[in-house]
């Protein structure tokens, strides 16, 4: 289902729109409707903590074409961080950047086994905005590929700016895991519910769990 801008608060435009990602069509606001329904209650707890604040979707649906369009950027941009021409990368040289790019970017693939999870449209990318519209500072960007990307990045944090960074992160989490959403224990931004990877990090409580959206061929 396509997400009502009336309840969600959607960055725009859409920044992988804006990139021209190949969505053919496709919306990139759309998300399955049991995941939609936890995100809006998870919109209604964080409201009743923090009057005023909402929660900034940045990204839910992605095609598998989208995916190796943002991860052919990265690419490019990791290669001209380490000196590389992005345009002559031999197999050497993006087995050498994959790491990096990888651990930011899900692999794209056409196997309906093993989709990309933005692809199940389970998934989506968020933060935080207050009363006022603005962002709320989560100690790096969505999409960041540092080291910063890591949940608990911020834990030992000694300076103000990094300890309200890491409280910032965790209210997000609760609210969300509150509502049986799950986040990837590899980036603070990304949650979802029902997909491979969710369902990974589930079972080391629920070892029964089992994944029930795969591919979204149609998305629904």
């Amino acid at each position: 289902m396509a997400l009502a801008r009336e309840l969600f608060a959607l960055i725009e435009p859409h920044p992988y729109v804006a990139l021209g990602a190949p969505y053919g069509g496709a919306s990139p606001w759309m998300l399955r409707r049991s995941v939609a329904e936890s995100l809006r209650k998870a919109q209604a707890a964080l409201q009743s903590i923090k009057h005023g604040w909402k929660i900034l979707l940045t990204d839910a649906y992605r095609p598998n074409a989208v995916q190796a369009f943002m991860v052919e950027r990265e690419f490019a941009a990791q290669a001209v961080a380490a000196g590389m021409n992005p345009h002559a990368l031999s197999a050497s040289d993006r087995e050498a950047l994959g790491a990096k790019v990888f651990r930011a970017w899900g692999v794209p693939s056409d196997d309906p086994a093993t989709p990309p999870p933005h692809s199940t449209g389970a998934v989506f990318d968020c933060t935080l905005i207050d009363e006022t519209g603005r962002e709320v500072d989560m100690g790096s960007a969505v999409d960041e590929n540092s080291d910063k990307l890591m949940p608990d990045y911020f834990v030992h944090a000694v300076d103000e700016a990094g300890k309200q960074a890491h409280a910032h992160r965790v209210l997000l989490n609760d609210v969300m895991c509150a509502q049986g959403l799950i986040r990837n224990p590899a980036e603070w931004w990304h949650f979802s519910r029902g997909d491979q990877l969710a369902v990974w990090v589930e079972r080391g409580n629920h070892p029964q769990a089992f994944a029930i959206y795969g591919r979204a061929v149609q998305p629904a």
